[in-house]
């Protein structure tokens, strides 16, 4: 069955035409004319921060400052400035077109990827999207081993390797601060936690959630459902922006129906629980894979 799905997956077409929107086999941006994929997608919005792109409206500032206790007086122009000096600041990903097929594995930390044998599917694509600190180690049979980008926040960072790209999920400045901070006076050790005050990382392969692109998927997918998207969900969406063909795994609850991480039975999932609306998450992830803009593999 893998084997079928991998040739599937790498599979173009050999007569590309001019009307043509990528060179795989199936495009998602020939969805892009569906009402309901429409009325949610918004091709223009910024998705990485850049020095160019840095000036929040006042109406995202507000929004992105009160996801954070207690708002900060910090100028967020010299924070980039400061930012930038440091890492890539460029525009990424922008080179769709009818001979590009990039394929992006999302990979979720659901308990439904134990003895799903999913590892070497998820490893041949092109981007392989990991969330916070969900671990390739030891289960490389059912996750895979390959990560080119892990998006994280201070609270859930992790060392990572030299191929992976770093990617800030900021919910405050001073995780952008934090970023700065972990590659040199490494003097951050506190947010509203604990936190790594450093972490192995290619300061090269940095990346900045842009704050407007979070708010674009808390209003124009979610509905203001919650508070704020979650870092699977954000990439999800991120992933139908950049990419061709979008697959994905670890998402929702096993098939008996428990909701823990695949490398943490202890840690049950709270659906509806803090600041996330799961529930409203998985049916868009469900609709989705419905409506064929994904494919959703539950592992069962």
């Amino acid at each position: 069955m893998i084997i079928v799905c991998l040739v599937a997956l790498n599979q173009i077409q050999l007569d590309v035409s001019p009307e043509d929107t990528c060179a795989c086999f199936q495009c998602l941006k020939e969805h892009e004319e569906d009402p309901w994929f429409r009325e949610h997608y918004r091709s223009p919005v910024p998705k990485l921060l850049s020095r160019g792109n840095s000036e929040l409206s006042n109406e995202t500032r507000n929004w992105w400052e009160k996801l954070q206790t207690g708002r900060t007086k910090e100028n967020l122009s010299a924070v980039v400035d400061i930012l930038f000096s440091l890492f890539p600041d460029g525009e990424l990903y922008s080179d769709a077109g009818p001979q590009r097929c990039r394929t992006c594995a999302v990979v979720g930390n659901s308990g439904n990827l134990e003895g799903s044998h999913y590892g070497p599917l998820i490893d041949a694509h092109d981007f392989v999207i990991r969330m916070n600190r969900g671990p390739t180690a030891g289960f490389e049979k059912d996750v895979g081993s390959r990560t080119t980008h892990r998006a994280l926040y201070p609270e859930s960072a992790m060392d990572l390797d030299n191929s992976t790209h770093l990617v800030l999920v900021p919910f405050k400045i001073q995780d952008l601060q934090w970023l700065i901070s972990i590659f040199t006076t490494k003097h951050i050790t506190r947010t509203y936690f604990n936190v790594k005050p450093t972490i192995n990382a290619d300061r090269d392969k940095v990346m900045v959630l842009h704050p407007e692109f979070m708010k674009y998927v808390y209003e124009s997918w979610l509905r203001k459902k919650g508070t704020y998207p979650s870092t699977g969900f954000m990439m999800l969406i991120l992933s139908l922006h950049i990419c061709d063909q979008v697959n994905v795994f670890g998402f929702g609850a096993r098939e008996d129906g428990s909701w823990h991480h695949y490398y943490d039975k202890r840690y049950h999932v709270l659906l509806n629980g803090g600041k996330h609306r799961g529930s409203v998450e998985y049916n868009i992830t469900v609709k989705l894979h419905q409506m064929n803009k994904i494919r959703m593999y539950k592992g069962w």
